[in-house]
């Protein structure tokens, strides 16, 4: 069911690889609610997705651009105001890859420019997007900058490594650059910390499966799922959120408030 909430508004959407990711899930439902956009990724993943389809449902433009090249998102803004017909409204930061991770080295045997390029990737490119928004003043009053985040930022998961230092950073990033350009031009900006998902990206982590499960135990909603995260998105798109900003909200279950819970218990003694 559509509510129009995005009725009008413009914006660019990073990150949709499959069917499985919250960027994905998040273009259906701000195209359902009448928001225009266009969608964007590294050419690599581009070549590794289907954004080809999402493109197609939606109506929208590719442009590929990668997140950590400055030169690339000054072309990319530039060009989506173009096909949009002016400022946007709303851009989703949905973007994390670890190359130690994917290689699978443990935290006590980093390859150290391997952590740097997590740490670009996944959070200095948030940093990047937002900077060239406001050296372009690509963004309308009370547009909205939302990133994707999840608790190994303030808590320690053995097997999400550098990603935790990427996610810390990214939130930290949505503070500091959410009082500068609320202060500069109203703009909001936040990080949403998601339940395990099962996305390509997510599986991708040694012992995501334990992750997922004990979440769901200790959620007493259960696990937050790719499409409840894209309607919050949409929320946080919308005119209702217009003065929260500068926040990592937490869109879990409940698991970030719990401490134990009676479906644990049970498991735990069987």
């Amino acid at each position: 069911m559509s509510n129009n909430l995005l009725k009008g508004k413009r914006g660019i959407i990073f990150g949709a690889l499959d069917e499985n990711s919250i960027a994905w899930k998040t273009a259906l439902r701000v195209h359902a609610e009448g928001g225009a956009f266009t969608l964007t990724n590294a050419p690599i993943a581009m070549r590794m997705g289907k954004i080809n389809e999402l493109a197609k449902t939606c109506g929208a433009e590719i442009i590929p651009a990668d997140a950590t090249s400055e030169p690339d998102l000054t072309n990319l803004f530039s060009k989506s105001q173009e096909i949009l017909g002016g400022k946007l409204d709303f851009v989703l930061h949905s973007i994390g890859m670890s190359p130690n991770i994917r290689k699978g080295k443990e935290y006590g045997d980093m390859n150290y420019d391997w952590y740097l390029k997590t740490l670009d990737i996944s959070a200095l490119s948030f940093h990047k997007i937002l900077q060239t928004c406001e050296k372009l003043d690509a963004l309308n009053e009370y547009a909205s900058v939302v990133g994707l985040s999840y608790i190994a930022a303030q808590r320690a998961y053995p097997d999400y490594t550098d990603m935790a230092q990427a996610k810390a950073m990214l939130e930290s990033i949505a503070r500091s650059y959410g009082q500068r350009y609320g202060t500069k031009k109203k703009v909001r900006v936040n990080t949403i910390s998601q339940s395990p998902t099962r996305t390509t990206a997510g599986a991708g982590i040694s012992g995501f499966d334990v992750f997922f499960d004990y979440a769901q135990l200790m959620s007493p909603l259960g696990n937050a799922s790719a499409e409840d995260c894209a309607n919050y998105i949409v929320v946080m798109f919308s005119d209702f959120t217009r003065m929260v900003t500068m926040q990592n909200l937490m869109h879990d279950g409940g698991f970030s408030s719990s401490g134990i819970t009676n479906d644990l218990i049970e498991r735990l003694t069987k």
